[in-house]
């Protein structure tokens, strides 16, 4: 069986083995793959390996021996599902493997955006606290969590575990989910969209992107927020709308923006994100710790090794 992994560099750039893997077959393994080599790469495979490489209908009706993909990744909007169902061709991915590296980096930003961690360090480094006249300064006012409101929208895995990190830390949750309110852990408070954006202090955006929720936060779900409110995405960069977030930004009507994803991955160097006050970006790592990495590559072998077996699990088609 001929096994070829399209960009695997993301997921592993030299940390982790492969040697699972290549024991199940012939395998080729790219760190990257442009649109315009995959063809060729992809000739012969029955099974393709991709993260970010698109898998088009197209794709697929010119590759007759193709029998399944593999997505490096919980979301699988690269591959044409429904196509791919068509032809017959097996379609998996990698579900929950990064929940708890995800939540992490909702709390990596917010303890960031509360006590200015990295700039007062580089403060301390440049000299600032050894001339201070006082024993202690800050440049920031300092923001404790505890009674604070936190609003998750969306209550999956990641949702959830961000939840209980809240309140861990003392904050009231209040989560926006199709669950009723006798399904939600202790403590939890089923909210409406509106009365979340209103009345929390904090709101985690941790829900899939579909029709339904791309640009969910707008102009107008923005002028709902208090001017002391801080929003956090970590699920899909579309879930808000960029200018409508840097608008709302350099005009004070929130206090801070943090983002793991954006709309488009590399920004654009005009993204009016990139120059907004109180704004902060991370290069889309919430998923790229060591331990959630290990994870994915040790799911994803195992879903090519039940395929081979007659048994496939994680199936998305």
């Amino acid at each position: 069986m001929k096994i070829v992994v399209l960009d695997g560099f993301a997921a592993n750039p030299g940390d982790i083995s492969w040697e699972s893997l290549q024991q199940l077959g012939e395998c080729v393994i790219y760190d990257r793959t442009s649109p315009a080599e995959l063809m060729e790469r992809a000739a012969g495979a029955e099974v393709l390996l991709t993260n970010k490489v698109i898998i088009s209908a197209e794709a697929m009706k010119n590759l007759p021996q193709l029998k399944y993909v593999g997505v490096l990744a919980t979301g699988y909007n690269v591959v044409d599902i429904k196509a791919a169902a068509e032809l017959g061709i097996i379609v998996t991915n990698v579900p929950a493997y990064s929940t708890y590296s995800v939540a992490q980096m909702v709390f990596a930003h917010l303890l960031n955006i509360t006590h200015h961690v990295a700039h007062h360090a580089d403060a301390v480094r440049q000299g600032r606290w050894s001339s201070n006249p006082d024993f202690c300064f800050w440049d920031y006012p300092l923001i404790e969590l505890m009674g604070l409101k936190m609003g998750v929208v969306g209550l999956g895995n990641t949702g959830t575990a961000t939840a209980k990190i809240a309140q861990a830390m003392g904050m009231e949750v209040h989560a926006y989910t199709s669950k009723a309110q006798d399904q939600l852990p202790e403590g939890f408070q089923k909210s409406t969209l509106e009365d979340l954006f209103k009345e929390c202090d904090v709101i985690s955006l941790n829900c899939p992107l579909t029709e339904n929720t791309k640009h969910l936060v707008n102009a107008e779900r923005l002028a709902l927020m208090k001017p002391t409110a801080i929003l956090i995405n970590t699920g899909r960069g579309p879930l808000v709308n960029d200018q409508d977030v840097a608008d709302a930004l350099n005009e004070g009507r929130i206090q801070a923006f943090a983002a793991d994803v954006m709309t488009v991955e590399p920004p654009s160097a005009d993204n009016p994100l990139l120059s907004a006050k109180n704004c902060f970006l991370t290069p889309h790592v919430a998923w790229a710790t060591t331990a959630a990495r290990q994870r994915l590559m040790q799911i994803a072998v195992a879903n090519v090794k039940a395929f081979q077996e007659g048994k496939p699990q994680n199936v998305i088609n």
